[in-house]
């Protein structure tokens, strides 16, 4: 496992929320759509992160894989991550159980951890650097 992905979920789970941005498809071509996150974890070596088959963000990555996530934590700098939607669900029972009792606990009415609606997906080709006010982007290893 890449102690990067480590680096990444411990702080993406330290906050409140994260931020996602997808491409969004309009008549006027396409636009960004940023929208608040919370729930990553790792699963063999890999960062899952969930959602549901029935919100625009899924509709989003269909159409354009595409994404970019951030997050500032204060005193550590900020997060960029960036890469490619792949939306094969492959979360096992646990990362299953862990996203249903997260999303749960936000509000979301979710039937059981095997909902249909409920899906998770990693980001393939990543990137990622922990950024800083005095402009420097350090690179995490993924």
């Amino acid at each position: 496992m890449s102690q990067g992905k480590a680096i990444i979920v411990d702080y993406l789970t330290s906050i409140p929320a994260w931020y996602l941005a997808t491409v969004e498809n309009t008549p006027e071509g396409g636009r960004p759509h940023v929208r608040p996150f919370s729930f990553a974890m790792l699963q063999d070596g890999e960062i899952q992160y969930c959602t549901a088959t029935t919100k625009d963000v899924y509709r989003e990555m269909q159409q354009n894989p595409f994404v970019e996530l951030t997050a500032w934590k204060p005193g550590s700098g900020w997060v960029i991550l960036r890469g490619r939607a792949n939306l094969e669900d492959r979360a096992n029972a646990q990362t299953r159980k862990e996203g249903f009792d997260h999303m749960v606990g936000l509000g979301e009415d979710w039937l059981d951890p095997n909902d249909d609606r409920l899906t998770f997906f990693t980001i393939d080709d990543a990137e990622a650097w922990i950024c800083d006010i005095d402009g420097s982007w350090n690179p995490v290893e993924l």
